[in-house]
C-alpha cells in the first residue's frame, strides 16, 4: 500500500506518437501540430512527439520532419522522437528533436516482427546511432518493449531484461523504459521488476509504459510508483497501440492517470481541464470513440444538478 505521495509524478505523453502510429484516419499535419502545441500548454515536460521510422511502415507519422519543424517550442518541454536506427536517428536530429528514443524488444519474436531483425543485431545498430548522436547534446533513451510479457513468447524472464539495461547503459544510453507492449503485465510483476532496475537506474532516468489492454494500466502504475518509479508514458484518450503486436490496445490514458493522481494527492503539474477539452475533442479528429473514461464520466468534482 502506498503511503508516501510526496514525490512527483512525471507524465510522458505520447499520443503524438504511440497514439497516432495505429491510427487508419491520417492526421492531417497542421492538427498534429496543433494538437502537440495545445499539450505543451498542459504542463508536461516531456512529450513524445513523433517519430522517424520508414513511412511505409507507419505511414500514420510520415510527417515526422514537418511536425518537429511545425511545433511551437515551450521552455522546458523536452520533445521526444521515436528512431529505429541510424537514418532515422539522421532525420530526427535534423529535424530538431530533444531526445532519442530507441526501441528493442525483450522478446526476439516481437523484436524480428517490429524491427525485421534480431535482438542481437539491434544492438549493433544502437552502438552505431549512439556513436552518430554522441557530442549533440540531444539525449537518448532505450525502451525495451515487451519487457512484462510476449504475445507469441508468453511472459519475459526478468533476467533478460536486466542484461538488455545493462547492454543499453554499456552503450552509453541514460535513459531507460520498461514497456509494456501490449497489457500483459500484472502489479506484482511490476513491482519485482522495478525495484531490481532501479538498483541498476536512477528513478529520474527510467520510464515505465504501460497499456491498458486487460484493463490493469493504472493498477500497474501505482505498483511502480510505490516500488520508486516516478516517469510514466500516457496517451490522451488512451490511443495507441503496436501495429505488430496481435491484441494490442490502447495506452494508458493521461487525463484517467491525472486525475488517479489528483484524487490521492500524488503532484503532476498537468492541467486536467485542459487535457478533459483535448480528449473530447479526438473523436470529432479521428472519427471514432476514445477509450478513456473520465473525458466520459467527469471529475468527482464536477457535480450535477438534482433532478427535479
Amino acid at each position: 500500500m502506498i503511503t508516501d505521495f510526496s514525490q512527483r509524478l512525471i507524465v510522458q505523453e505520447v499520443s503524438p506518437r504511440d497514439g497516432l502510429q495505429i491510427e487508419p484516419t491520417w492526421v492531417e499535419t497542421q492538427d498534429k501540430i496543433a494538437l502537440i502545441d495545445q499539450l505543451s500548454l498542459a504542463g508536461f515536460s516531456r512529450i513524445e512527439a513523433g517519430s522517424f521510422v520508414s513511412p511505409n511502415a507507419v505511414p500514420a507519422l510520415r510527417d515526422g520532419e514537418q511536425v518537429f519543424k511545425g511545433i511551437l517550442r515551450r521552455p522546458g518541454v523536452t520533445y521526444v522522437a521515436l528512431i529505429p536506427n541510424l537514418k532515422g536517428a539522421q532525420r530526427a536530429l535534423a529535424a530538431g528533436a530533444d531526445e532519442l528514443n530507441l526501441v528493442m524488444s525483450a522478446s526476439q519474436t516481437h523484436n524480428l516482427a517490429n524491427m525485421r531483425m534480431n535482438c542481437e543485431a539491434s544492438l549493433a545498430a544502437f552502438a552505431e546511432t549512439v556513436a552518430f548522436a554522441s557530442g549533440s547534446g540531444t539525449g537518448l533513451n532505450g525502451s525495451i518493449a515487451t519487457a512484462f510479457g510476449c504475445p507469441f513468447e508468453g511472459r519475459t524472464d526478468e533476467d533478460r531484461v536486466l542484461r538488455i539495461v545493462d547492454a543499453y547503459q554499456e552503450l552509453g544510453i541514460r535513459g531507460i523504459t520498461l514497456a509494456d507492449t501490449t497489457g500483459m503485465a500484472n502489479p506484482r510483476q511490476v513491482d519485482g521488476l522495478v525495484r531490481r532496475v532501479l538498483q541498476r537506474v536512477p528513478a529520474a532516468d527510467l520510464t515505465l509504459h504501460f497499456h491498458n489492454t486487460r484493463g490493469l494500466g493504472l493498477c500497474n502504475v501505482l505498483a511502480a510508483y510505490e516500488a520508486g518509479a516516478r516517469r510514466f508514458d500516457a496517451a490522451l484518450g488512451g490511443l495507441g497501440g503496436c501495429p505488430f503486436a496481435p491484441g494490442a490496445s490502447g495506452n494508458i490514458c493521461t487525463e484517467d492517470l491525472v486525475n488517479l493522481c489528483d484524487e490521492v494527492g500524488i503532484a503532476t503539474g498537468i492541467d486536467l481541464p485542459l487535457l478533459l477539452k483535448l480528449s473530447r475533442g479526438l473523436p470529432a479528429l479521428l472519427g471514432h470513440d476514445i477509450p478513456g473514461q473520465l473525458a466520459k464520466a467527469g471529475r468527482n468534482c464536477d457535480l450535477h444538478p438534482v433532478p427535479s
